[in-house]
């Protein structure tokens, strides 16, 4: 049932979407295929619920408690989608982070390592074009005498896609890499985010490389986390460790590339005998 539960949302969800564009163009539809369409969702919300249902009692029958019975209901939605989803909410709360002027994982007495400057001014760049786009569409979709649904179908999709550059922007800033006495955090706004224990770091050094391919790349072993297809630091760890890629792919790692905008604070910082 949980396979099927899952293909039912993969199929239903695009449908459904498609069917709402076409409502809100004003495209008309025949009622049957409306009804049969209302119809196809409430079913797969039924079958959904039973699916539910059948994790959260299966957990209960093995003797879970009811908060990991309940949790056993992410199952019904693939790991990825969730990963997706979880980014954007913390870009949503990230957004709310960078009006208040505050960060996030910093703790009192850690080290705050920015490295949002090494490619702000190309994001900015990229936000107020799309600003741009959003205007220029709306004023050609006027001039042609677009239909109003069309015009806010389309401005509501440039809206969302504006939201989401904000939302990269402000992750970016507010999730800083972070050096505690524990510690080293390397992040990538909310897609990345790989905790290195102090002890195992056995060398740093300053190492610049302006030709990453990616964001987050492992290549045997090695993994870099790349800022505009850039790094300055590496690390050299004395065991590997478990990074989980933004999609949720588990890879094993002996040594991490990566940007600061001030590695030769972070170096420093790291060779530093600590008190």
């Amino acid at each position: 049932m949980l396979t099927v539960a899952r293909a039912a949302l993969y199929g239903v969800v695009p449908a459904e979407v498609v069917f709402a564009v076409l409502l809100v163009a004003g495209v008309p539809l025949p009622r049957l295929v409306v009804v049969a369409g209302e119809a196809l969702v409430t079913a797969v919300i039924v079958l959904e619920v039973i699916a539910a249902c059948r994790l959260v009692w299966e957990r209960r029958r093995d003797g879970a408690g009811w908060r990991d019975a309940l949790r056993s209901v992410d199952r019904l939605v693939p790991e990825r989608v969730r990963r997706i989803m979880a980014f954007d909410m913390k870009g949503l709360v990230s957004v709310v982070l960078l009006v208040v002027r505050r960060r996030h994982g910093v703790p009192p007495g850690a080290v705050s390592l920015p490295y949002a400057g090494g490619q702000l001014t190309l994001q900015l760049a990229f936000l107020f074009a799309m600003v741009v786009e959003a205007a220029v569409a709306e004023m050609l979709l006027r001039g042609v005498g677009a239909d109003e649904g069309v015009r806010s179908l389309v401005l509501v999709v440039d809206l969302y896609s504006i939201l989401v550059v904000v939302a990269i922007i402000a992750a970016c800033v507010t999730r800083p890499h972070v050096l505690s006495d524990d510690e080293l955090r390397v992040r990538y706004g909310a897609f990345f985010d790989l905790r290195v224990p102090r002890d195992l770091l056995s060398s740093v050094r300053l190492a610049r490389n302006f030709n990453e391919s990616g964001m987050v790349r492992v290549v045997d072993e090695r993994l870099s986390v790349a800022v505009a297809s850039q790094t300055n630091v590496v690390i050299e760890l004395s065991e590997p460790i478990v990074a989980v890629r933004p999609l949720g792919k588990r890879v094993t790692v002996r040594t991490v590339r990566f940007f600061t905008d001030d590695p030769a604070a972070l170096v420093d910082a790291l060779t530093r005998p600590q008190s």
